[in-house]
């Protein structure tokens, strides 16, 4: 028996087509390359980096700066602290499951880090500790 989250459908061929993608794609040779599914979401245990097309700018959301910077190192450390970030903030069931002691670098450690802080002030501008002077304006 699977399940496919918590949703109804009007019929099985839905979930059997993702099923069937799911196992067909790791299939060796039905997929072009190995980073086609190792750099996925969840192959490592964490969420996938946001990812954006063109324009640069569309309804004023910008595509961050260091995507068009061609720097490929400080892309590859976006991408990899704003999958930290992402998975810290939407799954901290996985988050849970992830190893730091895997990271071996000052780098890799500096970036984890930089999540942290950042996923913290996003946690923290989301969610405010009701004070007593709340009540003042919310009950009249």
């Amino acid at each position: 028996e699977l399940s496919m989250g918590d949703f109804v459908v009007t019929g099985g061929e839905i979930p059997a087509m993702a099923v069937t993608d799911a196992i067909c794609r790791m299939v060796p040779g039905v997929l072009p390359e190995e980073e086609c599914f190792t750099e996925e979401s969840h192959w490592a245990g964490l969420l996938e980096y946001p990812q954006y097309s063109r324009p640069d700018e569309w309804h004023g959301r910008r595509v961050p700066d260091v995507l068009l910077s061609g720097h490929h190192e400080n892309v590859a450390k976006w991408r990899k602290k704003e999958s930290y970030k992402r998975t810290m903030l939407r799954r901290p069931d996985l988050w849970a499951q992830f190893d730091e002691k895997l990271l071996k670098t000052k780098s890799e450690k500096k970036v984890l880090a930089e999540a942290k802080a950042e996923a913290e002030a996003i946690r923290a501008a989301e969610v405010k500790k009701a004070e007593e002077s709340d009540t003042e304006t919310t009950v009249e």
